[in-house]
């Protein structure tokens, strides 16, 4: 059966839903959605998702969006080890609250900082919600001490979703020296993830292209005391 993946490969999100895929062998159908062109507008990819956004997945009859939703579905449906998405119930807890941490506290914060200006028009990024970044990053760097993966020495659903934040954050050039947990954790996930060159630099380094230069970008002052030096 095949299964479409409805994405935008600059999207983080749908870079953690091909990961998953990959670590699952399962091939994806992928259907590339050109958010500048407002393809996601389009009546047939609305008739598919009301929520007009991606990734979207169709597998036979079953459409599913929803990033962390659509990873823990292929997890379960395709996955053939238990410690991918563990069934035990504790275990599966962890790696959930960690799918939710990445959603609404990791990756939430590093859009605050970032697409105001990449996206919306901001002349210069807030140093203060760079500050709420990095105490998410340092949550994050508690919570891989003592062991290899997202949680335990396994690799998780939990990995693949982070791992595509985290990366977008270093391609954008958000400092993570001073996580030194996040850093060891993230060379051991671009060594160890099946697909993560193919599926996730790519993508990664693209949205740093688009938003590095805005986030370094000298303030208006600076500038003029640049220009008037040369």
């Amino acid at each position: 059966m095949t299964v479409d993946l409805y994405y935008t490969p600059a999207s983080a999100a749908c870079r953690s839903v091909m990961l998953t895929a990959k670590a699952m062998e399962v091939d994806l159908n992928l259907k590339p959605v050109d958010l500048w062109a407002k393809e996601q507008m389009k009546e047939e990819f609305i008739a598919l998702n009301p929520q007009h956004c991606v990734p979207t997945l169709v597998d036979g009859d079953f459409i599913l969006w929803e990033s962390r939703a659509i990873c823990t579905y292929l997890a379960s449906q395709y996955g053939k080890l238990d410690a991918f998405y563990p069934s035990d119930p504790k275990t599966r807890a962890r790696v959930d609250r960690l799918l939710y941490f990445d959603m609404g506290t990791l990756y939430h914060r590093f859009g605050e900082y970032v697409y105001p200006v990449a996206f919306g028009g901001a002349e210069k990024a807030d140093p203060q919600k760079l500050e709420s970044l990095q105490e998410a990053l340092g949550w994050l760097d508690q919570f891989l001490a003592g062991h290899d993966h997202a949680v335990g020495d396994a690799v998780t659903v939990a990995d693949n979703v982070l791992v595509a934040s985290v990366s977008t954050m270093e391609a954008c050039g958000i400092d993570l020296s001073g996580h030194e947990n996040v850093t060891a954790w993230l060379e051991r996930c671009k060594s160890t993830l099946p697909g993560y060159s193919e599926v996730n630099e790519p993508g990664a380094a693209e949205f740093g292209k688009m938003a590095k230069e805005k986030l370094n970008k000298p303030d208006k002052l600076e500038g003029a005391v640049a220009a008037s030096s040369n």
